[in-house]
């Protein structure tokens, strides 16, 4: 093993959650437009354990226990300087082709990518601060005020993660659009009022009955799938705001313009997270009864095929998939 370098740690990984992304390369070869490039490392859901702190590292010492950052910012662009950390030019992303992810045993890393977790707090539990940090970041777009409605799209990890914190940004109902059985039932436990089955009815048309024609104030697409995007099209209110959290397979999407231009709605994009972390960390604190439905697996490193295969088949009621 290499000599850390100063300013860096040395993180034994605990646990890393299996997200999406991670699927999206597995089986598709691609995240998007960015193509996964053989060999790679996936794994950007980290929790760990302090090995060693190098020279002029200070607040961190062996055993220590932390919730990891994936991305590492040059903190010098005009995004990083104006605070925007997540569209930084010159991002690194570690579980990208070129920056090895966390699905392996040791990982060093600058000091301000440690987050402490509390005693009590799981390694699998500490895992969920990444991607919780993101639905934080869309519920900035989201802005949702007291007593306004939303439709998710998507009961997926992200999908659940973004019903929990609609339920403490003070939605007053939620409406959660799944085909998967089994998640429909994890986002009623999460806090949806309603889990809509989109094959068996016409789920924007459903929204827009159940609000008496208005629609909803937000709709969140978290999966990215089919028509999803539309669908979150139809069923907000004029005026209203879809903001767009899952990652399409395709370059090329389809948007129905005219309901879009209709209704004059404010469109959002979502890229990872924005310096909330320390806000996914005290809401897992604090409400932890509430995440902890979404923990129904774990498997060692050795088994992250089959992790792979159970997650990619939405099979065995499979929520969060955790590797560790």
């Amino acid at each position: 093993m290499e000599a850390l370098r100063p300013g860096l740690v040395r993180v034994r990984v605990n646990a890393v959650g299996i997200c999406g992304s991670d699927l999206h390369s597995y089986s598709e070869g691609a995240v998007g437009d960015t193509p996964s490039v053989y060999p790679m490392v996936l794994g950007h859901e980290p929790a760990g354990t302090v090995v060693e702190a190098g020279a002029g590292v200070t607040g961190w010492s062996p055993g220590d226990r932390a919730a990891l950052e994936p991305a590492l910012y040059c903190y010098h662009c005009e995004y990083c300087l104006s605070g925007r950390h997540n569209i930084c030019k010159n991002i690194r992303f570690l579980s990208t082709a070129g920056h090895p992810g966390f699905f392996r045993e040791f990982v060093d890393l600058p000091a301000v990518n440690l987050f402490g977790i509390p005693k009590t707090m799981s390694m699998p539990m500490a895992s969920l601060v990444e991607p919780l940090a993101v639905a934080l970041h869309s519920m900035q777009f989201a802005a949702i005020a007291i007593g306004e409605t939303v439709a998710v799209f998507g009961a997926g990890p992200i999908g659940l993660l973004t019903v929990a914190c609609l339920r403490a940004a003070g939605a007053s109902r939620i409406w959660v659009v799944e085909p998967v059985a089994h998640r429909r039932e994890l986002a009623l436990q999460m806090g949806a009022a309603v889990a809509i089955h989109p094959g068996e009815t016409d789920a924007a048309r459903q929204i827009l009955a159940d609000t008496g024609g208005r629609g909803v104030d937000c709709a969140m697409d978290c999966c990215a799938r089919d028509h999803t995007t539309n669908w979150a099209i139809r069923c907000v209110r004029n005026g209203g705001r879809v903001v767009l959290t899952g990652i399409h397979s395709g370059t090329m999407i389809p948007f129905e313009v005219s309901p879009m231009r209709r209704k004059e709605l404010a469109i959002f994009n979502v890229r990872r997270s924005n310096k909330e972390p320390e806000a996914a960390l005290e809401l897992l604190t604090a409400r932890a009864a509430w995440f902890a439905p979404l923990l129904t697996h774990t498997r060692p490193l050795e088994s992250i095929a089959e992790a792979f295969r159970i997650t990619e088949e939405y099979a065995d009621g499979v929520g969060k998939f955790v590797i560790g």
